[in-house]
């Protein structure tokens, strides 16, 4: 899924790129998905530091998250980025920007069905 931004998204994303904490997040859940705390040690950053960058994050859709089971019955929230490409043009009216988010395998086949109609 592609997203153009408005001047005022531009500014909102451009902000988190520039964040050291958010890039940290961004680069260690594209691998895999991670819990806060996981996040926090990768960070060097408090619980509450994290769980504030992801919120604005997921503003943007720039991370998901899921419920995983812990050994002990116990669930917890793990983070995982749905950022593929930031893509930036310049032309005569400006610069627009575009988002690309990951999309999962059934979106995909999904997308490509109905190219297909």
């Amino acid at each position: 899924k592609t997203e153009v931004m408005s001047d005022e998204v531009l500014v909102d994303v451009a902000g988190l790129l520039e964040d050291e904490y958010a890039r940290t997040i961004l680069i260690q859940t594209s691998s895999r998905p991670m819990s806060a705390n996981e996040l926090a040690e990768h960070c060097d950053a408090s619980p509450p530091t994290i769980y504030r960058r992801i919120d604005r994050l997921r503003e943007h859709d720039l991370v998901t998250s899921d419920q995983e089971l812990d050994p002990d019955g116990h669930h917890y929230e793990v983070f995982e980025a749905n950022l593929q490409r930031v893509t930036i043009e310049l032309d005569e009216d400006g610069f627009e920007v575009e988002l690309e988010h990951q999309t999962d395998p059934a979106d995909r086949f999904t997308d490509l069905f109905e190219e297909l109609r």
